[in-house]
């Protein structure tokens, strides 16, 4: 096995690596945004909920449960049975891929015309299910190499995919596609299918390249069953409501008066806000892909004190970090949204969206850490229940309060699930948390966005809310010398095996 780095490291090329590919995605929205418009954008996203809800179902839990299993044999300090769990892994992923694969080209037409609304993205369904095994195996192998600990081939990889993905995709548009919205839709999906064929090769190259020790066959079924399927069913039942809960939104927002164009405001929504609201939590991306097996080796080898102090600092690094996004988005939402979209509506709801960055870069956080401590199944009972949730107070509330009811069933509905991982993850991890110092977080974040708004410009605005919360950070002991040394400390460790 080559050598792994030390996790700080491998975060910071994982977080380098993901920064740069969310910032190509996003500007690609915005090109697309463009190109194809508000009500484009909404049938895109539309056409990529039902593909994201095959491409979990094929999927299956496979790339977590891959990650897992690896880094549970390595933590066992059994590397010579990696092989055996990579090929229980890659059977498992062709089955349940291919299997959905199938059924999603067979009934393409009535998910084009019954789920979708538009019978012209037929073609976009059927294409997108033809790469679909091929999407399901890069999971397998991406979760090895996570796992392994393997993150600078893995990043090399994954800027390739991402480069082959534009390049093919922009191509497409602009010598076939032109404006129409279906074949836009086609254009992406195949120019995202060519990157993933890409990253398979290369990822399949690189393993069989690899000089794996040798050992009797071990049982891995029951393991896989174990870990794959209660992340694949919290998986299948979550998109599912989730793919439910936006085929839904523009129809019953269509009953609500206020609104001229029900699928140009959920565009806007998914397509425009979204992106921005998340864009930063590619930072975040590396600690939480690091957490799942680092976790999971910890837990393998029986170490308590590591876990409690993995726990502790990524949800102080995570409350800070959220903190400081929500404040830049909320100051400077308008004028961010006005340079990309050239829309004002698009600002006004990322202003509505950003308070809930501390929130969403919590939980993503908090998720991670309850996956690399096996606690797969406490995920499902929550995602379930707040998802339900989720989809009744939408069909409730969008036809009588519109954009507001959309709004307030987001908020609830992922407060509530905070809570109940948060509240799981603290009792197997025995970590307590500080009260005093997420009261003055957010105490310190909404001073600083008080005070900044009073600002003449968009930007000033932001760069006045950054200094002034940092200062209330040092000022109300949010950051404190000891964080300094700790930081110092990391960026000094010498690289081990």
């Amino acid at each position: 096995m080559a050598k792994r780095m030390p996790m700080f490291y491998s975060a910071i090329l994982l977080t380098a690596v993901n920064l740069l590919l969310r910032f190509v995605g996003t500007s690609f929205q915005v090109y697309l945004s463009g190109r194809i418009g508000p009500e484009g954008i909404g049938l895109l996203q539309l056409v990529l909920s039902v593909g994201s809800m095959a491409m979990v179902a094929g999927m299956a839990g496979i790339r977590t449960s891959t990650m897992y299993l690896t880094a549970e044999e390595l933590g066992r300090k059994h590397p010579e049975r990696v092989v055996w769990v990579l090929s229980g892994c890659v059977i498992y992923s062709l089955i349940a891929s291919l299997s959905v694969a199938a059924g999603v080209w067979i009934y393409a037409p009535q998910i084009a015309q019954y789920w979708i609304g538009h019978p012209e993205v037929v073609d976009s369904v059927r294409l997108f299910s033809a790469f679909l095994p091929v999407n399901c195996l890069c999971g397998v192998m991406i979760g090895y190499f996570t796992g392994a600990n393997r993150i600078g081939t893995l990043a090399a990889v994954e800027v390739a995919e991402q480069f082959c993905t534009m390049v093919c995709t922009i191509a497409l548009l602009s010598i076939w596609a032109g404006h129409d919205a279906a074949k836009s839709c086609q254009a992406v999906i195949l120019g995202s299918g060519l990157g993933a064929l890409l990253t398979l090769t290369c990822l399949v190259v690189l393993r069989i390249r690899e000089k794996a020790p040798k050992s009797q066959r071990i049982p891995i079924g029951k393991r896989l069953r174990q870990t794959a399927i209660p992340l694949a069913l919290a998986d299948n039942l979550r998109t599912g409501i989730s793919t439910v809960e936006n085929l839904m939104v523009p129809r019953r927002l269509g009953l609500y008066q206020g609104i001229a164009s029900p699928l140009a405001t959920f565009g806007i929504i998914c397509g425009m806000v979204f992106p921005i609201l998340t864009f930063p939590m590619a930072i975040l991306f590396g600690l939480t892909e690091l957490l799942v097996p680092e976790l999971a080796r910890c837990n393998a080898s029986g170490s308590p004190g590591r876990i409690a102090y993995l726990v502790k600092r990524s949800l102080r690094i995570a409350l800070i970090f959220g903190t400081l996004c929500s404040c830049i988005l909320f100051l400077g939402a308008q004028g961010l949204c006005q340079k990309l979209y050239q829309n004002a509506e698009a600002g006004r709801y990322l202003q509505w969206f950003a308070p809930l960055a501390i929130l969403l870069y919590c939980d993503a956080v908090t998720d991670a850490m309850i996956k690399g401590l096996g606690q797969q199944r406490a995920s499902v009972r929550y995602n379930i229940c707040t998802n339900f949730l989720d989809v009744v107070l939408l069909y409730l509330l969008l036809p009588r309060f519109g954009i507001l009811g959309y709004f307030f069933s987001f908020t609830v509905t992922h407060i509530i699930n905070f809570i109940l991982s948060l509240r799981r993850l603290l009792r197997i991890s025995g970590v307590h948390i500080n009260i005093s110092m997420v009261l003055r977080t957010l105490l310190a974040a909404v001073l600083a966005g008080y005070l900044a708004h009073f600002t003449s410009s968009s930007t000033l605005g932001v760069a006045a809310g950054i200094a002034i919360l940092g200062s209330l950070f040092i000022l109300l002991k949010v950051v404190t010398k000891e964080d300094f040394y700790w930081l110092l400390r990391l960026i000094r460790i010498k690289n081990r095996p």
